[in-house]
């Protein structure tokens, strides 16, 4: 499967926007553009891309604050999160008066996404995984041919997403990574939002939080 992707940090938080295409064609798209839209359009020129779509995991301003630019300046729609993320992406602005982040705009996705829908990146179908728990609404793509997956910040390596906020879940998060992520495969590799990326079966196996060692509850 001719899939390639690249790592762009951006904010001050260091997340991993994504771009994703297709090795022959040149067509994909950008995962998580939080911000540093600049930053972004350099990257996809030095590429040589055609970006087709803005793909979100969930509505955190990291992930989602430079998706309405970005979007803009492409000509291209966004796609995801899940509805239930609805209420943080309306509340964009608000997240980046927070964090001094200036120019933030609301997002309203062209199309939300629910779990069994597949998007399609460069001509190849990923599929939809709902994985609450960090988020109410955050999705997860998965490509099993490519043996290949962008899980936000549901899974990173030796962690997972945070759920000490008000709508956080953990219950719901673990529950999520162990069935449905973990039994895609252990050889899955995978993309998160913040810091190196793993595979699901070096996870599964030593993960502190979600593996096969971990204490529930």
């Amino acid at each position: 499967m001719p899939l390639a992707a690249a790592i762009i940090p951006v904010t001050p938080f260091q997340q991993n926007c994504a771009l994703v295409w297709d090795e022959e064609s040149k067509r994909g798209a950008v995962i998580d553009p939080g911000g540093d839209v600049d930053r972004i359009q350099a990257a996809i020129a030095e590429l040589g891309l055609t970006i087709e779509t803005i793909l979100l995991t969930h509505g955190h301003i990291d992930h989602a604050g430079g998706a309405a630019a970005l979007a803009e300046a492409l000509a291209v729609p966004i796609v995801g999160p899940s509805r239930e993320d609805a209420f943080l992406l309306d509340d964009l602005p608000a997240q980046g008066a927070r964090f001094g982040f200036e120019g933030v705009r609301a997002v309203t996705p062209d199309r939300w996404l629910t779990e069994g829908e597949t998007v399609g990146i460069g001509g190849h179908d990923f599929g939809v995984l709902h994985c609450p728990g960090h988020t109410p609404g955050h999705v997860v793509f998965t490509n099993a041919a490519a043996g290949f997956a962008i899980v936000g910040d549901v899974l990173f390596q030796g962690s997972v997403g945070r759920t000490d906020f008000p709508y956080g879940d953990g219950a719901a998060l673990i529950a999520g990574i162990r069935g449905k992520l973990f039994p895609l495969g252990d050889e899955i590799a995978f993309i998160c939002g913040h810091g190196p990326g793993s595979t699901f079966g070096a996870e599964r196996r030593g993960n502190p939080f979600a593996g096969d060692g971990a204490q529930d509850g």
